[in-house]
């Protein structure tokens, strides 16, 4: 397994201290690991999203493709057991 070394701010440092106090996570490196593998997980999702927007915008939906969706919406709804 590699190793990160890094500096942070003194405030940052207490704010991890207390989420291992608080048992979010259980030592300094397990906090850091997690905030690094959240970080890298938004930045796929957010990959992901704009390649989603990216095919839309080159191939845009037809009026064909979007005919009937508002009325499938509202069936699917009035099925719901809310």
């Amino acid at each position: 397994m590699a190793q990160i070394v890094t500096r942070v701010e003194d405030r940052l440092l207490a704010d991890v201290d207390a989420l291992v106090s608080d048992g979010v996570a259980a030592t300094r490196s397990d906090a850091v690991r997690l905030g690094l593998e959240a970080l890298v997980e938004h930045h796929r999702r957010a990959q992901i999203g704009q390649a989603i927007v990216d095919g839309y915008r080159r191939r845009p939906q037809d009026e064909e493709e979007l005919a009937g969706l508002d009325e499938a919406t509202r069936a699917l709804i009035e099925e719901e057991q809310w």
